[in-house]
């Protein structure tokens, strides 16, 4: 653990409190998150999956969105994720996505689990071909190259890496 000056229970403390709050509004399921820079709170968040009709509204992304927003920047290589459970594939993924420093996490994905926020399939089925997934994936070979044709465009124009 790189923050090891951090005093993580204060942070988890308003992460539940934000999963709480997503219990008695009824916006989602159970979960909370915060973004940490430099010891203080950027952004919290909790589910909103049901409030939003939107199955990417998770706390992390959430949180993640908001801490964005108030930083004005796509990367977060200076800040931690504190979340209420083990994130689940997407959240993981944004995380990746966002450069986040670190994450930090109350409850295994095996808790979440139980109580039906089963994401084990997910993991399982990302290792599969990409035509053998429970979605199954397929490339349009004939278009192959006018795909490409986009990305050169792309990159005569110099664009923003992510």
């Amino acid at each position: 653990m790189k923050n090891t000056n951090i005093d993580m229970k204060e942070f988890f403390e308003e992460v539940f409190k934000e999963a709480r709050n997503c219990i008695k509004l009824k916006h989602g399921g159970p979960f909370g998150a915060a973004i940490v820079r430099n010891g203080k709170v950027i952004a919290k968040a909790h589910n909103t999956v049901l409030r939003d009709n939107d199955p990417t509204c998770h706390a992390e992304v959430n949180a993640i969105r908001k801490a964005c927003k108030k930083l004005k920047r796509f990367h977060l290589e200076d800040c931690i994720l504190i979340a209420s459970s083990e994130p689940c594939p997407m959240c993981l993924t944004t995380s990746y996505w966002a450069q986040l420093l670190e994450i930090h996490y109350a409850i295994p994905r095996s808790v979440a689990a139980k109580v039906g926020f089963a994401d084990d399939f997910i993991y399982k089925d990302i290792k599969k071909a990409p035509h053998k997934r429970l979605i199954p994936l397929f490339m349009y070979k004939e278009l192959k190259g006018k795909g490409e044709k986009i990305f050169s465009e792309w990159q005569k124009k110099n664009g923003a890496l992510y």
